[in-house]
């Protein structure tokens, strides 16, 4: 009969895995830390770590999933306050972005481990995303709910054009070099006017109908052929 270990061990011996592997990436870069090494660590076999992750970008995976585990709990707390919509929409994404700002100034080799999951694995970023989403319809319904904002026929919708909108503000790093000072004062300004859009008199505007001309004129030529007419224009 074929042994399989109980399931108490098996997260066990994924905990050690991942705390080992968190020190290793931590201190040399996810880019020079190799499954033998982290094995190693363990006081295990090569292969026998692939017995419980297949890859290491799915150990990478399951760091950030553990990191991102206080973010859903403090999210549920903002939810639960009683405060305005606005101010609990102010409060998760100035959270997040302190959070994540904050873990990549005090190691920046967890910027390396955003990049690699941010290219490697969209499906987790994705599913990231949608998790947050949530919390945020739950937010958007309160607010249309008691009048502070107006109605919302797809409240997902709306949460997600908030993430697109605050984007370059979640692990910001990976996006400018300003100051976290700059930076929250920069998504305080965005937000004053995502908030302006949900206030009781905002209209949408009508559909804009011009993408497609916009899009076929700088798709045109491709980066190459216009920096290449630049190049024979100086001539």
């Amino acid at each position: 009969m074929l042994y399989t270990a109980p399931m108490t061990q098996i997260d066990d011996t994924r905990k050690m895995i991942l705390h080992a592997a968190v020190e290793r990436i931590l201190h040399y870069g996810y880019s020079k830390t190799t499954m033998a090494e982290i094995a190693k660590d363990c006081n295990m076999s090569a292969g026998n770590i692939y017995r419980f992750f297949a890859s290491k970008l799915d150990i990478a995976e399951a760091m950030a999933r553990k990191f991102n585990e206080e973010a859903y709990e403090t999210f549920g707390v903002i939810v639960a306050r009683k405060a305005s919509a606005a101010d609990r929409m102010r409060e998760i994404f100035h959270y997040e972005l302190a959070r994540t700002y904050s873990a990549i100034d005090e190691d920046a080799k967890i910027l390396e481990v955003a990049e690699v999951l941010g290219d490697e694995r969209p499906l987790y970023m994705n599913d990231k995303l949608a998790t947050e989403r949530t919390y945020l319809v739950k937010i958007l319904n309160d607010g249309a709910a008691s009048g502070e904002f107006r109605k919302l026929d797809n409240p997902d919708v709306v949460a997600e054009m908030w993430q697109s909108a605050l984007m370059k503000f979640r692990f910001p790093q990976l996006f400018s070099k300003l100051t976290l000072p700059k930076l929250q004062r920069e998504i305080d300004g965005v937000m004053d006017l995502l908030l302006a859009g949900l206030s009781p008199g905002a209209t949408l505007p009508p559909p804009w109908d011009g993408v497609t001309a916009a899009t076929e004129a700088a798709c045109a030529e491709t980066s190459g052929m216009i920096l290449k007419n630049k190049l024979n224009a100086d001539h």
